[in-house]
């Protein structure tokens, strides 16, 4: 160990089979995250580049233990995965400790603290509540493959016409416009798998809409078998996985169990490498969500809102990127939320119109504008008290995001900027980004957005 160092500096690693990423911690403290899509433009790459794999580190940490996954790959005639960069690796995790230590080394409860992972799939885990004994993390609970409600989405969002492990949150915005039609209670049947999917036979006759809805209720309801269980072991609930993306379910359930809640802001795959570094570590570490790629350079507040009240969108693409897969303000387009300007940003970014976007508002006028659930993260959707339908969905809800006065990117200005000027504390935000491309991440791929799709980026 270098003389003067506080600590270890521990590498986490995540890689192999979707959103692969690296993650380098020192005592308390996170040095730097980052995902392997922000540098190959590839998106949800598997594959870390060497620059990232090869950081500097006293301990590199693999997110999950590849010969155990392998065993029940081999088991269910599935292919192999290769052992490469986990044999490289001085320790490993378990694919689902990485996801709870993830969530709970960065939330700040010490006492009372349950951790819940639901995914598609790590080893052999689907679903698992943890608590911690010690400062360490005990596994008290785990339903194996193939009972995973993950797969259950991901094999219904390829049904209705969309990528799996990429597309569920359309699933989960599509629902919005469908009525519940078929009971799938058989989906959790000892006997059933849906890894290969579901055939074009099943819910034959119905919309994709309410195939979506009919799924979202029933996930709702083995979300909320896990959580009741895990009420018994702890009020401050910490959450990650893939499944806590659904901010519908979170906003339905979640607060019916648990005193608080700290949902880990990149609970997927992607966020793991963080994890399986803190769960080496083993200390709470100082959460932020901006730990990529750092642009600096100077933003004139009023010259973005100038641009917006032209009726215009613009990207901001100041400071360091955000790790995870919300935009947080430092990557993020912004636009005029008194305009009905949903289809032009749907548009630019080739997405479906139906397609709902987040409003970004000055927590202090938040309860004035929506009712529910609301976080600097946008994790639960709130019922609007307001007529501006860009940032809203058909049923009224809007995936919130909080932006108090602590807030250290330029958004806050901007926003202060815009109220200043217009009476309304709001902005459409969404990330700057194509559909099926990775969030910009350096000042290049900023000019570059700009060039190719005629949108201004400050």
């Amino acid at each position: 160990m270098e003389e003067g160092r506080k600590s270890l500096l521990i590498k986490g690693i995540a890689e192999g089979f979707h959103d692969a990423s690296v993650a380098v911690i020192e005592g308390n403290e996170i040095l730097w995250a980052k995902h392997a899509e922000r540098f190959s433009r590839k998106k949800n790459d598997s594959v870390n580049p060497l620059h990232l794999r090869n950081a500097d580190a006293d301990v590199s940490v693999f997110y999950e233990d590849v010969p155990l996954k392998n065993e029940r790959r081999v088991k269910h005639s599935q292919v192999p995965v290769s052992t490469k960069i986990f044999d490289s690796c001085d320790y490993h995790t378990k694919h689902h400790e990485s996801h709870a230590a993830g969530a709970y080394y960065t939330s700040g409860f010490t006492e009372d603290v349950v951790c819940v992972v639901i995914d598609a799939i790590g080893e052999w885990d689907c679903s698992t509540i943890w608590i911690v004994e010690n400062g360490k993390l005990k596994k008290v609970f785990q339903k194996i493959y193939p009972q995973s409600i993950g797969l259950f989405y991901s094999a219904i969002t390829k049904r209705i016409g969309l990528k799996p492990n990429e597309d569920e949150y359309i699933t989960m915005g599509m629902a919005a416009y469908g009525d519940i039609c078929v009971d799938m209670t058989y989906c959790f049947n000892e006997w059933a798998n849906w890894h290969k999917g579901f055939s074009l036979e099943d819910f034959k006759g119905h919309r994709p809409e309410d195939i979506a809805a009919s799924a979202q209720a029933h996930a709702e309801l083995e979300i909320e078998k896990i959580m009741g269980l895990a009420a018994n072991w702890g009020k401050n609930l910490c959450y990650a996985g893939g499944v806590a993306l659904n901010c519908v379910a979170n906003s339905k359930i979640l607060h019916h169990y648990f005193k608080d809640t700290w949902i880990y802001p990149n609970p997927g795959d992607g966020g793991s490498s963080l994890g399986a570094a803190a769960a080496y570590g083993r200390k709470k570490l100082n959460w932020s969500p901006y730990l990529g790629t750092d642009i600096q350079h100077h933003i004139n507040p009023r010259e973005v809102v100038d641009w917006i009240l032209k009726k215009k969108v613009c990207g901001v693409a100041n400071g360091k990127a955000e790790f995870g897969p919300r935009a947080l303000g430092n990557r993020s387009l912004l636009g005029d939320v008194r305009y009905d300007i949903k289809r032009t940003v749907n548009r630019i970014k080739r997405r479906q119109n139906f397609r709902p976007f987040a409003p970004a508002i000055l927590s202090e006028y938040a309860d004035e504008y929506f009712e529910g659930p609301m976080n600097r993260y946008m994790q639960f959707v709130a019922q609007a008290k307001h007529d501006y339908s860009s940032v809203t969905h058909v049923d009224n809800s809007a995936r919130v995001q909080l932006v108090t006065p602590e807030c250290k990117t330029v958004l806050r200005p901007i926003l202060e900027e815009y109220y200043e000027r217009t009476g309304v504390p709001m902005l459409l935000n969404t990330s700057l980004n194509i559909k099926g491309q990775p969030i910009v991440d350096n000042w290049q791929h900023a000019m570059d957005f700009q060039k190719m799709y005629g949108v201004k980026v400050f």
